[in-house]
């Protein structure tokens, strides 16, 4: 059985990951940061759920250690939204700091706690990104620090690239399109269901060779 381990799973995107997973016969480790929302009533005999704040690396390190089957599939989902400050003269840097740390440094962690599980080859790691991260994409403005994260996770995944293609790790970066989620809102086109549908699609298709490509749950190549 193929074992998947999921941060932010305890909504939105993260829990249908998890869901969805279970569905495809999966054993998943399930972390959220402080409330367990769906993976509360989540009665699975497959899912693990741990308790880890992606900032902080001692309980990262903790979790990891305490798994002891290789894991095939990390799935870098935790994140958070900025102010969507309306001009530079708003912009909260303590807030920027904060989503700098959750969208774009916590994954490198994470990934980096997660190598001595994922180290035998033939593992993927994938980072939820966003096409607000693709400065070609950046029209409107707005959402600075946001953007600002995602770009810095694009950069940090390219670079690490070669290294894990190097030990037979895959990694790609994936955008789950416009989620109606708490973060996407009410008005977003699509549901969850069919995004994480997409997102496991994009990952049952990628191949070592293919590995840091950048692309949204549809399968579409996307502008860096």
């Amino acid at each position: 059985m193929s074992v998947a381990f999921v941060t932010g799973a305890n909504r939105g995107i993260g829990f249908e990951l998890v869901r969805q997973l279970l569905d495809q016969n999966y054993t998943v480790h399930a972390t959220y940061r402080s409330s367990m929302g769906g993976l509360e009533g989540l009665n699975h005999p497959d899912v693990h759920c741990h308790q880890m704040d992606v900032r902080d690396s001692a309980q990262v390190s903790a979790v990891l250690e305490s798994i002891s089957t290789p894991i095939d599939l990390l799935i870098n989902n935790a994140g958070i939204a900025d102010g969507r400050w309306s001009s530079l003269e708003e912009i909260d840097f303590e807030t920027v700091s904060n989503v700098m740390e959750v969208n774009a440094i916590a994954p490198v962690r994470v990934t980096q706690s997660a190598l001595p599980l994922l180290a035998r080859g033939g593992a993927t790691v994938v980072m939820i990104t966003s096409l607000m991260g693709s400065i070609k994409d950046c029209m409107s403005g707005r959402s600075y620090a946001y953007r600002a994260s995602k770009t810095a996770l694009n950069m940090f995944t390219t670079a690490m690239k070669s290294e894990l293609q190097a030990v037979g790790i895959s990694v790609m970066l994936i955008h789950p399109g416009w989620v109606e989620t708490d973060m996407g809102g009410p008005k977003a086109p699509l549901q969850t269901s069919e995004s994480v549908a997409g997102i496991l699609a994009r990952i049952d298709e990628q191949t070592l060779e293919g590995s840091g490509r950048f692309v949204d749950y549809a399968g579409h190549t996307l502008p860096w």
